[in-house]
């Protein structure tokens, strides 16, 4: 890949944090020791709903090696004031219960106490002494039945907020939220319309699979101060939960990133955090906890299930001219579903002028959902492009060709209001024409009961800006210090480095990144989004501009120059008319006599435009066994700038491979009594490298005007297309669309025994 004339940027230099993370000395949440540290271990419980009558813990404090128990008893209540996650609001009343749970537990796992002890051992022990009597109650798993007359109701207080005229919003419901986008008249577009198709799905609930589950290590100092060591995308944001959910100023807490093990959305709620600090405070002491992975399963933020049904129109011509969606997404056990995501991007790879959308926020029995890559977008995708297919084989159009026709572009207003500027859908619809994947033929199946197919898709996320801060130290030896609060899940400590090296014309290794602390730097917001390389670049390149001001100013003085006369060009300081120059190296020696040099920025930029991507699949199925193999996979997307073009395509590979395991496999599986029946790796079953082929990924660079080196957003748009692509394919192979998430061997053969009936 060429670097458009950057030194820096476009190149693949060894990323910084690389030799502490392959020889394992850096340090993730679980790693933490100190003096006295003390085992926490959470009670769970083990219905999906019940309210709870007593808890008793009694006998667990009184066996020996216990040193402190909680209960909900011992957190304040928050009220109804609201706390955004960075990828969400969530009602800090609902995010202190889902900590420990008040008078009703929701879902199976949901926390009703927790034990400190002198080692794991006896804090297993204790939770077993704890007695809690339940009163259990019928519950519901599936967002279409909790929205029945009759359903289990979660919260009796709750009533619908409605912002739709005329809608109902009195008696006990499921539904949280209820909201409309209208643009147009959708309707009278669909009585002229030459092709209406209108589709139903439903989509499983879906974990994001990271590889570290949970953690939280907390010491409450006498002073009343609050540290906390812990493994999150987002250290202001966790300081900000705790700080709500305990009653106690910010200022007070310090939150330690450590490194994180994945976290794809999962790792922005507080869960750990406020139990490991009572339990600090209650003993004196340190407290860890740690989840074991049938807690991350059963306990932590989804991905939603979800029933979702689209109409599209189009004319003779093959235009699009209508479009309608109703999507109901579960929140899980609190408001807060990503449903509101998902109905702004559900067309949003379309030019439609008459849409009309409807989303509803569902309480059911399961864990409150979180963020997973595009939240809300791959559930919308799913349909949205099989319909697009669809219409595209009725009007004899090439698939691709129908999306070029009709896709969005610079101009293009999406349902809910905002108009896209330059973005790069149609480069990507275009790159994927002349793919060779496009024109090589799929081959002959493999044996005679299979059968084989191609699909493409798009999808689109928005990405997000928010507030980023950076701080950077200029050493004598001619190397940065420089300091973010962006927690480094995919390579950003480098890709950050590089932008910041790029504007001061310095090499990538001479830069020194670290993410520190939340009393060590200025406030930065959650790492998701796709918000890290754009938005935490962009407060690098303006603390390296900083940094350029100030040795322009020392270069001026010491020639005795105007500093309009000097300029910063190269890596380094000169005068305009070249007669005098430092290089960037030698005005770092002089510091230990000019005084040293220290770069700050603090910034809060406008949101990019947004991203697209576009996919193809080869698929092989057996329809002896509905077994799926995937042949060949090209995901193209704009990145608007590759920084790291390592980093990039491994963006698009990793969302690119747990998309395809939505498509086929992975699903939260529940018995009638709301119990998740396979809360293990070994039953949720998740692609393998032997599962897949090498993902082929291809960059296009549509630079986004609003930074500095067109930086867009990568990680998240990747998930959006593949369920949509390999659903496409598998019509294209069997001549049947199967409508639910996952397309998993057993749903296959299903609809296949239909279509032949």
């Amino acid at each position: 890949m060429s670097t458009n004339g950057f030194k820096v940027i476009g190149t693949r230099p060894i990323r910084h944090d690389g030799v502490d993370k392959v020889t394992g000395r850096a340090l993730y949440g679980a790693d933490i020791q100190m003096q006295g540290l003390l085992h926490g271990r959470v009670l769970r419980s083990p219905h999906a709903h019940a309210r709870i009558v007593k808890i008793d813990v009694s006998k667990a404090a009184a066996l020996p090696g216990v040193e402190a128990i909680t209960t909900s008893a011992d957190l304040l209540e928050p009220g109804d004031r609201m706390a955004e996650l960075g990828e969400g609001a969530v009602k800090l009343a609902d995010l202190s219960a889902n900590c420990l749970a008040r008078e009703k537990v929701l879902y199976r796992g949901h926390a009703v106490a927790a034990v400190a002890a002198a080692n794991p051992h006896v804090a297993e022990e204790a939770l077993k002494l704890i007695e809690v009597q339940y009163e259990v109650l019928p519950a519901v798993t599936d967002v279409v039945e909790a929205m029945k007359p009759g359903a289990p109701i979660l919260d009796s207080e709750l009533r619908t907020e409605t912002q739709i005229p005329g809608a109902k919003s009195d008696g006990q419901t499921n539904v949280a939220k209820r909201f409309q986008f209208l643009l147009g008249d959708p309707d009278k577009a669909f009585a002229s319309a030459a092709f209406v198709i209108e589709r139903e799905v439903h989509t499983a609930t879906v974990h994001q699979g990271y590889i570290e589950p949970q953690n939280a290590t907390a010491l409450w100092s006498a002073d009343g101060s609050l540290a906390v060591w812990t493994s999150t995308q987002g250290s202001f944001t966790a300081r900000a939960q705790t700080a709500e959910v305990l009653g106690i100023p910010q200022s007070k807490i310090k939150v330690v990133p450590m490194e994180i093990g994945g976290g794809f959305g999962g790792k922005i709620r507080i869960y750990l955090e406020p139990v490991a600090a009572i339990l600090s405070k209650k003993a004196g002491k340190p407290v860890k906890l740690t989840m074991s992975r049938s807690d991350v399963f059963e306990a932590t933020g989804p991905t939603p299930g979800s029933y979702i049904r689209v109409k599209l129109a189009a004319d003779a011509s093959g235009r699009l001219v209508g479009a309608d969606a109703y999507l109901a997404y579960e929140a899980g056990a609190y408001p807060g579903s990503p449903v509101g995501m998902g109905a702004m991007c559900v067309f949003a790879c379309y030019d439609i002028p008459n849409m009309r959308v409807e989303g509803l926020d569902v309480l059911v029995n399961k864990p409150a959902t979180s963020a997973y890559r595009a939240p809300g977008a791959t559930n919308a995708a799913f349909v949205v492009e099989g319909v697009i297919d669809e219409l595209a084989r009725r009007t004899k159009t090439d698939p691709l060709d129908f999306r070029i026709k009709n896709g969005a572009k610079e101009g293009t207003r999406r349902v809910d209001g905002p108009t896209f500027p330059r973005v790069g859908l149609m480069e990507t619809l275009e790159a994927a024409k002349k793919h060779p994947h496009y024109a090589s033929p799929l081959g002959k199946p493999s044996h005679p009961a299979a059968k084989r197919g191609r699909g493409v898709a798009s999808g689109f996320w928005f990405n997000i800006g928010l507030k980023s801060s950076c701080t950077a130290n200029v050493n004598t030896d001619g190397t940065v210090s420089l300091i973010e609060g962006s927690t480094d899940i995919g390579g950003t400590r480098t890709s950050i480095a590089m932008q910041f090296a790029e504007t001061l014309g310095i090499r990538s290794e001479d830069v020194k990144p670290a993410v520190v602390d939340t009393d060590s730097v200025g406030y930065t917001d959650v790492t998701g989004g796709s918000r890290t390389t754009y938005a935490t670049g962009i407060a690098a390149v303006e603390t390296a501009k900083d940094i350029q001001r100030q040795l322009i100013a020392r270069a001026a003085q010491q020639w005795k120059l105007a500093e309009s006369e000097v300029e910063y060009k190269d890596g380094g300081v000169q005068t305009k008319d070249g007669s005098k120059r430092n290089t960037f190296q030698e005005l770092a020696v002089k510091q230990a006599h000019n005084g040293f040099i220290v770069g700050r920025a603090s910034v809060d930029p406008p949101w990019p435009g947004g991203a697209f991507a576009t996919h193809i699949v080869d698929l092989e199925i057996d329809t002896e066994t509905g077994k799926t193999t995937v042949l060949r996979y090209t995901a193209i997307q704009d990145c608007g700038r590759a920084i790291h073009p390592s980093y990039v395509e491994g963006q698009i590979q990793g969302g690119a491979v747990q998309g395809i395991g939505w498509g086929l496999n992975e699903e939260y599986v529940y018995n009638a009594k709301g119990e998740m029946a396979n809360a293990s790796f070994l039953d949720y079953r998740m692609p393998t490298s032997l599962d897949l082929p090498m993902i082929d990924a291809v960059i296009i660079e549509v630079p986004d005007p609003n930074h500095p080196f067109g930086v867009r957003g990568v990680g998240e748009v990747p998930i959006v297309p593949p369920p949509g692509a390999l659903g496409n394919a598998m019509f294209d192979a069997l001549g049947t669309r199967i409508n639910v998430l996952p397309m998993s061997p057993g749903r296959v053969v299903k609809a296949l025994q239909k279509a032949n009936k």
